[in-house]
């Protein structure tokens, strides 16, 4: 949209998502295989961003004046991302930069169900893009700054 001269589209700008480059995906593969036991879920923590912000940077960064237009959240869109639910994430080991999730191994002798809960649900939130770490503008562009895909882009739009 920037190449085009073409508004920015941003469906709600306090919607966030989570940022990761393809290189932080990789480590969190490569933890996974080093540090996994099956069925566990590896979730690497991420900072995040509001999607308002995000074009913000990237307008920033591309020197444009393109106009940022909200045209408001699609059916089915997620205000935000939830990589651990609160069950997962009680019983969920930090291990630093990643969260390991145990398989569950629970038996299916469901009576004790009814007569043992667990209070921490009570205590402990979704580990979710609304409630991480969050970016603000200049983070944002300093990790895009970071991404070869960027730098590219960047040398054939100052090159125009």
């Amino acid at each position: 949209q920037i190449k085009n001269g073409q508004p920015l589209t941003v469906t709600d700008p306090n919607m966030t998502r989570f940022l990761m480059s393809l290189e932080e995906a990789v480590e969190l593969v490569v933890f996974a295989f080093e540090n996994a036991e099956a069925g566990d879920i590896m979730v690497q923590k991420a900072p995040a961003s509001t999607i308002g912000d995000l074009a913000q940077a990237v307008k920033e960064l591309f020197n444009a004046e393109n106009e940022i237009r909200i045209i408001g959240t699609r059916h089915g869109e997620k205000l935000y991302e939830t990589l651990l639910t609160k069950e997962e994430h009680i019983g969920a080991q930090d291990m630093g930069g990643f969260y390991r999730v145990p398989a569950d191994k629970r038996d299916l002798n469901y009576d004790k169900y009814f007569i043992e809960g667990n209070e921490e649900l009570q205590q402990v939130e979704d580990y979710n893009s609304h409630n991480t770490e969050r970016l603000n503008v200049e983070q944002i562009k300093e990790k895009l700054l970071k991404l070869d895909y960027i730098q590219e882009e960047l040398q054939n739009w100052e090159g125009r």
